[in-house]
């Protein structure tokens, strides 16, 4: 069942498939990116991400990650450009990572240029505004835009530790608080190169209806900041500690998809 999906042993990445068939789909998500093997495109365009901070809602601790929710009901937090044609709002972000340092990432890079890398992820979740909601367009191909960032280890990021500052509130599975006036464009790099693949959510039901679009660019986090995420629970209140780390999904086979650049 649905409820039972996580990150352990007995209900891991590898189990999903027994509940959720299309685990073994044609275009599943995370990939490993090779930028040898990424065609530029010149016909894309540039992103643009345009988010109000009076739309940020609350923060909420799922039991698989925290995410940071927005009010969808207006054109105020969308995305345009890049990959996509119409307007996608912003319904979501939240993060993966891993119980070190050194891994963590949904979504890896390798090559000469551009070594492995993530040790964390942001995932900025948008849906098609052609659909009536987020829940008929997470039923349709290219019914969802999900922004990845990667995170590297290096100095403290100020507009991150805003969001950890709310972690007292939601430590344990099922926690909820208001998370009001936050501003996800500054937890963005400064240059909005892209890769862009057709993809699926990480996570059951592991739809397959998001348009990917992993920035070539980082930000930096801190050591300490990282061990804020580790704090977290995957467990409710009352129930036995377990720490919320290593919540992502190996990467995926890419089956023949195209992965394009909208750099050089």
């Amino acid at each position: 069942m649905s409820h039972a999906w996580g990150y352990a042993a007995n209900n891991g990445p590898d189990k999903w498939s027994s509940d959720f068939p299309i685990a073994d789909g044609p275009r599943q998500s995370p990939i490993d990116i090779n930028p040898g093997l990424a065609s530029y495109d010149g016909a894309l365009k540039p992103l643009s991400l345009k988010y109000d901070p009076s739309t940020c809602l609350d923060i909420l601790n799922n039991g698989h990650s925290f995410q940071v929710s927005f009010v969808d009901d207006s054109d105020c937090s969308v995305l345009s450009g890049g990959p996509v044609s119409g307007v996608y709002r912003l319904k979501q972000f939240h993060f993966h990572w891993g119980a070190s340092d050194d891994r963590g990432s949904e979504h890896t890079v390798a090559g000469n240029k551009y070594p492995r890398r993530g040790k964390g992820h942001l995932h900025l979740v948008h849906w098609n505004t052609k659909y009536a909601d987020f829940g008929e367009a997470a039923g349709k191909p290219d019914g969802l835009a999900v922004v990845g960032v990667f995170l590297q280890i290096g100095n403290e990021n100020a507009s991150l530790q805003k969001v950890l500052d709310a972690f007292g509130a939601i430590k344990t599975k099922g926690k909820q608080s208001p998370f009001k006036g936050f501003d996800p464009s500054t937890l963005l790099p400064a240059r909005l190169d892209y890769w862009t693949y057709d993809g699926s959510l990480t996570t059951p039901p592991l739809l397959e209806s998001v348009t990917w679009i992993v920035c070539k660019d980082a930000i930096a986090v801190s050591s300490a900041q990282m061990e804020k995420f580790r704090e977290l629970l995957f467990s409710a209140e009352g129930e036995p500690e377990c720490c919320m780390v290593d919540n992502y999904r190996p990467p995926q086979p890419l089956k023949g998809r195209q992965v394009r650049a909208f750099f050089k």
